[in-house]
């Protein structure tokens, strides 16, 4: 598979603090991030950020031994049980942690039928609305800076049909419509986030969503990225199918979000069970033949997704086993030890997709190397400077 667009081919000027070029000097070019997304469910960093306990900290070790992006939760119903009373504090301090050790955070989701605050349903429709564009107000300016990515809106084309239980935001969708709801929210977003990154999120990878898109579009919504859900409890899509939502939704020209992933290392969830939350059960074991299985369909999953030119960011939905659904869907056991999965994405993302090489400059004090884009410590006789690599134009770095 073709990967040469996650490269640079870099020609790289390296001079001392006077400005003189060096010479003939050994060069340790390492690489520090990826630009590409690797990403996971990051729930497990609340409970490490607030205790401070020993077994969240080694999950969370774990979990930054791979990835450089996560998500964490805004669900309405959970962030702010109480009108009046959102869970800002316990979110932020869990954000701040996390990009203090580079990791890049989205934050999921700003509107959503499920998971919404129950309080919203004594109000009519058009307060409904106003409560929802005060919520982003509220999250989007706090975070801001901190948070720059969000799944505004998550699950539209089921949206104004949902009928499990009544909520607010199907309400207003169902009056609005999905496209001037779309729009409302990804204005407000916008508004308040000029420069953030805005995802439109569903699990339906039908003509639907496509059709969703182009009419969101058409409308004018500011959508940055196509999220797209890929829940395989039932059984992995495959090559093929994973080739064919590819080649529905790049003809848009948008980057694409692989929003939440799920591979499963036990037995597989019975087809004809439609919603996955339907499916309760006390124990969802993994086994030894299911974990060789799931590994080897991440490998090819993440294959396939990182050699898309428009494929920016990938995450995984669950890191540990037991979570979501109780399902044997993470990267380690529910004790924290690492899975097959696990050694086989690390040495992906950290080895094969990974540079960290020693390069002799010449006589001008130049130095070619084809690298990962990301971010680099360029290092000569112990002096350190930080750059990204991320085109093919020409760099200086400056020892000092």
């Amino acid at each position: 598979m073709d990967i040469s667009h996650r490269k640079v081919t870099k020609k790289i000027k390296i001079t001392g603090a006077d400005g003189k070029a060096l010479a003939g000097k050994a060069v340790r070019v390492r690489q520090t991030n990826h630009k590409f997304l690797f990403g996971c469910g990051a729930f497990d960093f609340i409970p490490y950020v607030m205790t401070g306990e020993d077994k969240f900290k080694a999950m969370t070790d774990s979990w930054l031994e791979i990835f450089n992006y996560g998500t964490l939760p805004f669900y309405w119903g959970m962030f702010e049980r109480d009108e009046g009373q959102p869970n800002t504090d316990v979110i932020m301090k869990t954000a701040q942690y996390m990009k203090s050790r580079n990791v890049t955070i989205k934050g999921h989701p700003l509107c959503w039928h499920t998971a919404c605050a129950d309080w919203l349903l004594k109000y009519d429709n058009k307060t409904i609305l106003e409560k929802q564009l005060g919520r982003i107000d509220r999250e989007v300016n706090n975070f801001k800076g901190v948070i720059d990515m969000w799944d505004v809106i998550n699950e539209v084309v089921i949206m104004p049909v949902f009928d499990k239980y009544d909520n607010a935001i199907t309400r207003i969708c169902q009056e609005m419509g999905r496209v001037p709801l779309v729009k409302a929210v990804f204005d407000e977003t916008r508004k308040c986030n000029p420069d953030a990154i805005l995802l439109l999120n569903d699990f339906n990878t039908t003509p639907k969503y496509e059709k969703l898109i182009e009419e969101c579009l058409e409308a004018g919504v500011p959508i940055s990225a196509i999220g797209i859900q890929s829940h395989q409890h039932q059984g992995y899509w495959g090559k093929e199918k994973l080739e064919e939502v590819l080649a529905r939704f790049e003809h848009f020209g948008l980057p694409i979000h692989f929003t939440e992933n799920t591979l499963i290392s036990g037995d597989i969830m019975p087809a004809y069970i439609e919603d996955l939350n339907d499916w309760q059960v006390e124990e969802w074991p993994s086994t030894p033949e299911g974990e060789e299985r799931q590994a080897r369909e991440i490998e090819e999953m993440y294959r396939i997704l990182f050699s898309h030119p428009l494929v920016e960011a990938i995450t995984t939905w669950d890191f540990h086993d037991g979570a979501w659904l109780k399902a044997p869907s993470g990267f380690v056991h529910k004790d924290g030890s690492k899975k097959p999965s696990f050694e086989m994405l690390k040495k992906l993302v950290k080895e094969e997709w990974w540079t960290d090489e020693s390069v002799t400059t010449d006589e001008n004090g130049y130095l070619s190397i084809s690298a990962f884009k990301g971010e680099y410590e360029i290092s000569v006789d112990g002096i350190t400077a930080a750059a990204e690599l991320v085109d093919d134009e020409e760099l200086v770095v400056t020892l000092k």
